[in-house]
């Protein structure tokens, strides 16, 4: 049987089509397939600790650092009791003291024959007796020094024999502040207004 041209050109065209389908089944079945998963997580929560250093009740004998001295003559002294507590989370590696006068005079300027200072700790609660402004204090168990006798102004005065450098610890201290009797003419009649400011310090980063 002989075909006409019409009829092979139609045959061949099927042909090239069916050719076409299959190249587009074939490439379209190269992006389909199934996969094999897994999939695991935890979680962790981090949080910060404090630090936090804190002094003892104002208007108390766990803090008279707020009572005023006044009519002082060289050769007197001045004592008033304090507490410090660690009240954070976290040991301390130190704790510090800087003294300002925002009221300054002679009292303070002068390193020699100005105000000194001293503080010391007792490992009990220091025993307070007479009046205010005139207390004065006894440890009944044993002292030890925090801060040997200097001028009164100082910046960033290490403060040793503390245990408040451990968390929820608290020291009883009492400072003693004292006019030398050296103090000459020059010193009557001024006033000075002290101001203690207590720095804690955190303690040395380790693994946590």
């Amino acid at each position: 049987m002989i075909r006409s041209n019409t009829q092979r050109s139609r045959t061949r065209k099927i042909l090239l089509s069916m050719a076409v389908l299959g190249c587009a089944a074939s490439i379209a079945g190269l992006g389909t397939f199934a996969s094999f998963t897994s999939t695991t997580s935890a979680s962790q929560t981090v949080s910060s600790g404090t630090v936090v250093i804190a002094l003892g009740a104002t208007g108390a004998s766990t803090n008279r650092l707020t009572v005023n001295a006044t009519g002082v003559v060289p050769g007197d002294t001045m004592q008033r009791s304090f507490n410090i507590a660690n009240t954070g989370s976290q040991n301390l590696a130190s704790i510090t003291l800087t003294t300002t006068a925002t009221t300054s005079s002679l009292l303070d300027t002068d390193a020699t024959d100005g105000l000194q200072m001293i503080i010391e700790r007792c490992s009990v609660a220091w025993v307070e007796v007479g009046t205010s402004p005139a207390f004065t204090y006894t440890c009944a168990g044993t002292t030890s020094t925090v801060l040997a006798s200097r001028a009164v102004i100082g910046s960033t005065l290490s403060l040793s024999n503390l245990t408040t450098t451990t968390a929820g610890n608290t020291d009883n201290l009492r400072l003693t502040l004292s006019l030398p009797s050296s103090a000459g003419n020059s010193f009557q009649g001024v006033s000075s207004t002290i101001q203690y400011s207590f720095t804690g310090t955190q303690r040395a980063g380790t693994d946590a």
